[in-house]
């Protein structure tokens, strides 16, 4: 059985999200944050997410990714349907 190494760190933070809920709602304090570190853990946040963001969009650097995208954007616009590129 092979799993996806994303489905397993998606697990991993899942079963750490909803430890650290159980935790904190039966009064445990699990992380003790101070008021100082919120503001750095929501820029590094806020960071990580825009980081992630555009990355998980198509992002072409080299020509041949470059002329792909352009073939993908004529198929969805009906340019090329039915009809085959020569090489």
């Amino acid at each position: 059985m092979n799993i996806k190494t994303d489905t397993i760190v998606r697990t991993v933070v899942l079963a750490l999200a909803l430890i650290n809920q159980i935790l904190s709602a039966t009064g445990h304090a699990v992380l003790p944050i101070e008021d100082a570190q919120v503001e750095t853990l929501i820029t590094t946040a806020v960071t990580v997410a825009a980081s992630l963001w555009a990355w998980w969009k198509n992002n072409s650097f080299s020509q041949s990714a470059l002329r792909a995208d352009e073939y993908k954007a004529a198929i969805s616009a009906g340019e090329t349907a039915g009809k085959r590129e020569s090489r």
